[in-house]
């Protein structure tokens, strides 16, 4: 379960962010196929979280213990794998905006 603390004290925040993508913007068309979209980016922003906070605890050597015990640097244990997972569920969403953006957007016709 450590490997995942990071992650689930970042989890308010990304909650947080995915009620934001999901709710905005409102002068986009809601229809059912952007619904579905917009879940599977959200899953697919999970996913990607819990991966690169799981690469990250395994990345981060575990710190070596003193000749008192005690061992330092431990912290990075914990701050890679917050900081990849967020990185990794917020470039999922951008490109999720990116591509609902461009999908979704009313084109208006050109006056000439």
């Amino acid at each position: 379960m450590l490997r995942y603390l990071a992650l689930l004290l970042l989890a308010p925040w990304l909650l947080i962010l995915g009620w934001a993508y999901f709710t905005y913007p409102k002068s986009l068309p809601r229809t059912a196929v952007r619904r579905v979209f917009d879940w599977a980016a959200l899953l697919v922003a999970a996913i990607t979280a819990v991966w690169c906070a799981d690469w990250g605890f395994a990345a981060a050597p575990a710190p070596p213990v003193d000749a008192l015990g005690r061992a330092t640097g431990a912290i990075w244990q914990q701050v890679l794998p917050a900081l990849l997972g967020y990185g990794g569920c917020v470039a999922v969403l951008v490109v999720a905006m990116l591509v609902r953006y461009l999908w979704w957007h009313p084109r208006t016709a050109v006056k000439r």
